[in-house]
């Protein structure tokens, strides 16, 4: 069975939010309304509903030297389509966070860069060496 997951944030600004989705990541717009949308993110559903900043006290941490957003939310896509969507958001205006390679030569191995939306939120794409290992240990 294929699934997909759903989740929904808060934003600042709806339409803000609609264009940097849609313009710099490609993803598609779904339903919306005066102040909520949502987002096709490769499949996955993505609600944002206008509201007042939205406030997250928690540290980072650190993976194999790298400090990291405690909070952040991504997909997992195929070597070619992270290439395309890196190769493009590194040309853009926006500033791209942690080009890396993760658990090289181990279990899990992934490509992997961070990149924050409108409202502050870091966006993980992911690609895996081997999609078998995304949740083996």
């Amino acid at each position: 069975m294929k699934t997909a997951f759903h989740m929904s944030l808060p934003c600042l600004n709806v339409n803000e939010t609609k264009d940097f989705y849609i313009k710099n990541i490609g993803a598609s717009l779904g339903r919306k309304a005066e102040h909520w949308l949502d987002i096709d993110l490769f499949g996955h559903q993505l609600t944002f509903i206008q509201a007042e900043k939205f406030n997250f006290n928690s540290p980072n941490y650190v993976l194999e030297g790298k400090i990291l957003p405690s909070f952040h939310f991504g997909v997992i896509v195929d070597i070619d389509t992270w290439g395309e969507l890196y190769a493009k958001l590194s040309k853009s205006d926006l500033e791209v966070v942690t080009q890396t390679t993760f658990l090289k030569d181990k279990t899990g191995e992934h490509l992997s860069f961070f990149i924050n939306d409108p409202n502050d939120y870091m966006i993980e794409f992911k690609s895996f060496k081997e999609l078998k290992d995304m949740f083996k240990t």
